[in-house]
């Protein structure tokens, strides 16, 4: 076996022990309320950090492009309440737009 397949077992194994200490925990504990906030928030972080390191890096070089400008128009759109669509497609015309001039 190769280092790589080291690599995937040893990963396999933690995610198998991480799934199983979150099945092991007490009701009581996930059902405090501070714990029910904190797991809501998780997927907003992850999909923000998704998004940020998708705007502003290629390979491994920070970049300022058309794409930034895409999320700054999005982020106008979320502060003036436009719906989710407008947010989008606005987002994604502005982007496309700045790519092509």
């Amino acid at each position: 076996m190769n280092i790589y397949w080291w690599g995937v077992l040893g990963t396999s194994a933690i995610a198998f022990a991480l799934k199983y200490i979150g099945h092991s925990i007490p009701e009581r504990y996930l059902s405090h309320p501070k714990i029910q906030a904190t797991n809501l928030l998780i997927p907003i972080v992850l999909l923000s950090a998704l998004v940020g390191v998708q705007t502003f890096t290629e390979k491994t070089k920070l970049i300022l492009d058309h794409r930034a400008a895409g999320l700054g128009v999005a982020l106008i759109a979320l502060v003036l309440k436009a719906p989710f669509p407008i947010v989008v497609l606005s987002a994604a015309l502005s982007s496309a737009l700045l790519y092509h001039l």
